[in-house]
C-alpha cells in the first residue's frame, strides 16, 4: 500500500475547518483518534466527542491560511492562522499543530499548541 499523501490530508484538515461541518471534520479523525486543542486542555477521545468538539466552530466565519508545514512519515507539525469573524470582531489565532496519521491517513491524534494569550484581535 503507498503511503498517504500527509500534506494533502493537512490541506483537507484546513480547507474542512473552515468551510466544512463537524461530522466532515470528525471524519478525517480515525474512530479512536485523540484531540487536545489546546494542550493542557481535556482531551476528547474517538469520533463521536472530536465531532462534538468542531461543532463550536460550526455557525463562525473562518478562514484558515498554512504558513509551515513538516511532514516526517506519519508525523507532521505546521504552523497556520485562523481567522474569525463573528460580528464585527475578529480573532487572530496562529496555533502549531502535532498529528500523527495511521497508514490510510487518517488523522491518530491531533495536540494544538497555543494559549488563550496568543489570540489577538483585528486582522
Amino acid at each position: 500500500m503507498p503511503a498517504p499523501d500527509i500534506r494533502n490530508v493537512i490541506d483537507r484538515y484546513l480547507a474542512t475547518v473552515a468551510d466544512g461541518s463537524a461530522a466532515e471534520v470528525a471524519a478525517l479523525y480515525a474512530e479512536d483518534a485523540t484531540l487536545e486543542d489546546p494542550v493542557g486542555s481535556d482531551v476528547h477521545r474517538g469520533r463521536t466527542a472530536i465531532e462534538e468538539f468542531y461543532k463550536g466552530l460550526e455557525d463562525a466565519q473562518l478562514t484558515t491560511t498554512l504558513h509551515v508545514a513538516r511532514v516526517c512519515g506519519l508525523e507532521a507539525t505546521f504552523h497556520f492562522r485562523v481567522v474569525t469573524e463573528a460580528g464585527d470582531q475578529t480573532y487572530v489565532v496562529e496555533p502549531i499543530d502535532v498529528m500523527t496519521f495511521d497508514d490510510t491517513g487518517q488523522i491518530t491524534s491531533m495536540r494544538a499548541f497555543w494559549a488563550p494569550e496568543d489570540m489577538t484581535t483585528g486582522s
